[in-house]
């Protein structure tokens, strides 16, 4: 249906220095109804290269513009660990999140970034493809939640001990990265500074209680490790490291149903940040966890010389 409220003339691009983190973040944290960690100003200003904005009248809707430039092509991405972004205010649909598109300046050639849950329609304009999320209310009793466990999870949780495998809660954060480190390497090149810059904003909100972690040792040797962040009334399993051998005893199983049995019966989300991998998804289901649709969209206008190049 057609928002009747809606002018495409109130949405303006708004440049870094001049957003008002205030209202920024009063949309993402209580007005909006779609909001995420990854929008907020302190989390953008820590994990994105550059980030503008695109704003509809006094802040009611907002879009970060997170974007680099590289070989004089300025270009959108998708920060690191930024897992959603896109549209965020109330009653959004297919006609504003275009004009919102149609908003983002020319200069910007190339775009490959993901958007949220709520921005899931389809666009004449604009070629928006399906990413699949995995979330799990935690509003029930651990032994209700544990229930929903594929079997053989709840087989790998009770061998634990009989395995000796100890978890541990906010762990040296650098154990952690440095684990999932290992991981990374063998899908994606991360800069050091998008790690270091994730370590500051981690213990900032470890500071602020919005920031957790669990461990899995086996004897001094950390086999799995999670780090989890807190937003309204979702909590987010934004980095994951685990050791091959861990497998088959189930380490990251145990990481995930430490933190799930500690917060079982809140008001609480889940939020796996995905996957479209087949065997990670199926990793995230097996906790009783449900499939959550969002787009992503990826837009080339580069000249014809490049654009073969970015496909």
């Amino acid at each position: 249906m057609k928002n009747e409220t809606f002018d495409t003339s109130s949405i303006l691009y708004i440049e870094n220095k001049n957003i008002d983190r205030v209202k920024w973040d009063r949309c993402i944290n209580g007005a909006a109804s779609n909001g995420l960690i990854y929008a907020n100003s302190f989390y953008l200003d820590a994990m994105a290269k550059h980030w503008d904005a695109l704003v509809m009248n006094d802040y009611e809707t907002v879009m970060p513009i997170t974007w680099n430039k590289k070989y004089g092509i300025y270009y959108l991405y998708q920060p690191f660990l930024c897992a959603s972004l896109g549209l965020f205010g109330n009653n959004i649909n297919g006609e504003m999140l275009s004009s919102f598109l149609d908003n983002i300046p020319k200069r910007f050639k190339y775009w490959d970034i993901y958007l949220n849950a709520a921005n899931n329609f389809t666009t004449e304009k604009y070629d928006l493809y399906k990413r699949t999320n995995y979330i799990l209310p935690l509003n029930k009793p651990y032994a209700t939640l544990l229930n929903k466990f594929r079997n053989s999870y709840r087989q790998l949780i009770k061998k634990s001990t009989a395995n000796n495998l100890q978890v541990k809660q906010d762990i040296n954060v650098e154990e952690i990265i440095k684990l999932a480190k290992n991981k990374f390497e063998k899908i994606a090149r991360i800069k050091k500074s998008d790690w270091q810059n994730f370590e500051q904003l981690y213990n900032v909100l470890l500071k602020n209680k919005r920031a957790t972690n669990f461990g899995v040792y086996l004897k001094d040797e950390l086999l799995a490790s999670g780090i989890f962040l807190f937003s309204d009334k979702r909590a987010y399993y934004v980095l994951a490291g685990n050791k091959t051998k861990e497998r088959h005893l189930g380490a990251s199983h145990l990481v995930i149903n430490a933190f799930i049995q500690q917060h079982a019966e809140r008001n609480l989300t889940l939020d796996f940040e995905g996957s479209n991998i087949p065997e990670i998804a199926f990793f995230f289901k097996g906790f009783g966890a449900y499939a959550e649709q969002y787009p992503g969209i990826k837009y080339n206008a580069l000249p014809p010389l490049l654009r073969s190049f970015k496909k």
